[in-house]
């Protein structure tokens, strides 16, 4: 407990912050508001930790200014977007600045000759997405969250979504950076050339380092043609051990489908409570598979695929071809983690990646796993790339004994994902989430390795404090 004395002397320290930051980047950009404060503390995972000043910058040399200061008086500086990771990767558990990208939201460039857009990091998933398509262009990631969800966010988890099966993930399309760097020098690296072999891969060490090592102020990424047509098949089963067995199936018969997702029992519950029943495919475990191209590969790709599931004998199976049909299909699955947190548990959403083959086995894991610790475990996302998010669903997950139980639950998870040859996240990072199983998930050397990089970028240690490399 920190006494009256102890308060002032923080009040004063923080007082002085705020006017030296005021004097370096004008008022408008500078706010200890508590309200402020509270909203710049956390992101969607549990933890909150306010900083002390947030920043609200605009321009790289706004951002160039306020690392060279922070690195001379050794002040941590946590940047973030719209807050909307899994992992507390944003949390300014050392206090200090938080600094926010999302004033920098300008979309600089969308070029069809060359196949690339320009944005800054505040530019939100699904408008980038919007604004290519009026080219007839297409940006393939695409996160559940991409109404929400910044560019700059993205870059910083490589961030992935339903399409990764076929087109990949952030690092696919990111091409080039503008990076800040914590001495305040700024980094142009990549360009927009699809193609760059000129010294090291700077674009690809920066894409998913959590914002541990460069604060990025512009991105280049690269763009496709946008296909014609599009086609949806979702289907019903009466178990996640059918549903994950006919995505095997699917690859057998030799189809590579843009997404492959599959639900359990609980999250379509969770679906049908929030969203209503009618808008929910009845059954117990649920696979969503959508085709894309040419209209008529497209047309005999539903067509094939639709006799392949209909020989598993599913509950239902519905299959859209208009643009306005499949998004009425993709709705449900995009708000899965929204009904799931309307049940009004603590879900702990862990985004683990096994080998296709162990798909089965991960989802029959699962169910054993909650009836081992006694609460739902809510199964869904990527099965075409074996991401699946096991969603551990906690009651009064405050009470330390809940909490015991939980990391109990997921020492065991994490062992077998490991002793599978999986990894312990694909998609949301590292953070504070599962900075305990960081040592776990990677060796001494590769652990050196990144100690060694942060280093040598950021000597002084005040980008993104209290994660995973502490």
């Amino acid at each position: 407990m920190i006494s009256d004395f102890g308060s002032r002397i923080l009040e004063r320290r923080d007082s002085r912050l705020k006017a030296q930051l005021i004097e370096l980047l004008g008022a408008e950009a500078v706010s200890d508001d508590a309200a402020e404060l509270t909203a710049h503390g956390g992101d969607k995972w549990t933890a909150n930790h306010p900083p002390d000043v947030v920043v609200f910058a605009k321009s790289t040399e706004q951002v160039s200014r306020l690392l060279r200061f922070a690195s001379e008086k050794k002040i941590p500086v946590t940047a973030r977007g719209a807050g909307y990771g899994y992992v507390g990767g944003c949390v300014p558990v050392r206090g200090g600045i938080a600094l926010s990208l999302a004033r920098m939201n300008r979309i600089k460039e969308v070029s069809f000759a060359d196949a690339i857009a320009i944005v800054e990091p505040g530019v939100i998933t699904a408008d980038l997405q919007a604004k290519a398509r009026e080219q007839q262009l297409f940006y393939p990631p695409d996160p559940a969250s991409r109404k929400d969800c910044t560019i700059g966010g993205n870059v910083a988890t490589n961030a992935g979504g339903p399409r990764c099966l076929k087109y990949g993930v952030t690092r696919n399309y990111v091409i080039g950076l503008e990076v800040v760097l914590a001495s305040g020098e700024v980094l142009r690296t990549g360009g927009r050339v699809h193609k760059n072999k000129t010294g090291f891969n700077l674009v690809g060490l920066f894409v998913g380092s959590e914002g541990m090592l460069g604060v990025v102020t512009e991105i280049t990424v690269r763009l496709l043609p946008l296909p014609p047509a599009r086609a949806t098949l979702s289907a019903a089963f009466a178990t996640m051990t059918e549903t994950a067995a006919t995505v095997q199936a699917i690859f057998q018969a030799g189809f590579l489908p843009a997404a492959l997702e599959i639900a359990d029992r609980f999250t379509l519950e969770a679906a049908r409570r929030d969203n209503g029943v009618a808008l929910v495919p009845a059954g117990n475990a649920h696979l969503l598979v959508e085709v894309d191209g040419q209209v008529e590969t497209v047309r005999s790709e539903a067509e094939a695929l639709e006799k392949l599931i209909a020989s598993r004998n599913p509950n239902s199976l519905t299959t859209a071809v208009t643009e306005e049909e499949c998004e009425n299909l993709w709705a449900v699955r995009r708000d899965f983690s929204n009904s799931l947190r309307a049940t009004g548990l603590t879900k702990l959403n862990e985004d683990v990646v096994v080998p296709r083959s162990r798909l089965v086995d991960l989802v029959e894991f699962a169910d054993a796993l909650q009836r081992r610790h006694g609460f739902p475990i809510a199964c869904f996302g990527h099965a075409g790339d074996g991401n699946i998010h096991v969603n551990l669903m906690a009651v009064d997950y405050d009470s330390p004994a809940v909490q015991k139980r939980v990391e109990s639950a997921l020492d065991e998870l994490f062992q077998q994902v490991l002793a599978w040859g999986g990894v312990i996240t694909g998609e949301h990072g590292i953070g504070l989430a599962k900075k305990r199983w960081w040592p776990q998930a990677t060796s001494d050397v590769a652990r050196d390795v990144h100690r060694a990089i942060k280093d040598a970028l950021d000597l002084a240690g005040i980008l993104n404090p209290g994660k995973f490399l502490d």
